[in-house]
């Protein structure tokens, strides 16, 4: 945290002095510390390791939530990269297992929700450059649809539920965006902006609660992070959602985590073999959390608001 409100808060640059020590205290104490100490010395999260190349491609990802994929992420998130042994570890198995070019088990076609994740994820790590994580934005702007949106069902219309991809294009630093990548944020940006972050169909109330992580699902918070990441925080469609964040705010300047995930419908709370879906977060539920309030806050300031 401490990493991040130097930076995203404070304007600090990475060769601060106070930013390279909380940096390099990233892997040895606080959350990344924690989900370091869970990892397995193959570089997997779970109990046992698998037998089979096909076992070890469906591994990676499930159980949900609590397997390799969903911790790496969340560690990339914190801003961890492959500079430390343990996370380039884990990236390497993703690599071998999932992106492997030859292997009818990879992510460059699977839907694009997983593939956004994974493209944040390794690109954040460090991989951007490498072909196989190009390959995975290749895909993404492929799969944008006709509205500007996308969306993990096949042949359907974007949905505002589906924003990896848009979270996966905002890791890309300007110059490192293709004229096609550039496009697609616009485009996407734009589906976002017209439907003011939340308004599609009825009235959907896990969007307009708060998480961490948040794994797959959208929410509010989500939505405003990415769309003022990729430099629409001017746009005035943001009010109304800016206007929910503002709601959110306690007396005292924080925000609550309020609700962990898989906060959505019985239907949705058991994985494809049928188990129940165990979730998990950095922080208690209900209370005040460091995460939201940090999010919070870099939007605030990514619009101008003073925090």
């Amino acid at each position: 945290m401490r990493l991040h409100a130097l930076t995203d808060l404070l304007g600090r640059s990475e060769t601060d002095p106070d930013v390279r020590r909380a940096r390099a205290r990233l892997p040895r104490a606080g959350w990344a510390a924690d989900l370091l100490g869970r990892q397995k010395a193959a570089g997997y999260w779970e109990a046992r390791e698998p037998k089979s190349f096909r076992t070890w491609a469906r591994f990676l990802q499930f159980p949900q939530f609590r397997s390799t994929m969903w911790p790496a992420l969340v560690l990339s998130d914190l801003g961890l990269t492959s500079s430390e042994p343990r996370v380039r570890k884990a990236a390497e198995q993703i690599f071998d297992y999932k992106l492997r070019l030859s292997s009818p088990f990879n992510f460059f076609t699977e839907e694009v929700c997983a593939v956004g994740n994974l493209a944040r994820m390794l690109t954040r790590f460090g991989y951007g450059d490498d072909r196989r994580v190009r390959k995975l934005f290749d895909w993404m702007l492929e799969d944008q649809r006709e509205n500007g949106g996308w969306n993990c069902a096949p042949d359907a219309p974007g949905t505002l539920d589906c924003w990896e991809a848009l979270a996966a294009l905002a890791t890309l630093p300007r110059p490192q965006r293709s004229a096609k990548m550039q496009t697609a944020i616009d485009r996407g940006a734009e589906f976002y902006l017209e439907r003011g972050l939340f308004r599609e169909g009825r009235r959907y109330e896990p969007w307009f609660r708060f998480h961490y992580p948040t794994h797959y699902f959208y929410d509010v918070l989500v939505g405003l992070d990415v769309v003022t990441a990729l430099g629409f925080g001017n746009d005035r469609r943001l009010r109304p959602a800016l206007d929910v964040l503002r709601s959110k705010r306690r007396p005292d300047g924080t925000w609550l985590l309020d609700r962990m995930h898989p906060d959505v419908g019985p239907e949705m709370r058991k994985d494809y073999s049928g188990h129940e879906i165990q979730g998990w977060t950095l922080e208690p539920v209900g209370r005040p959390s460091k995460w939201i309030t940090l999010t919070a806050l870099r939007v605030l300031r990514r619009v101008g608001e003073t925090t």
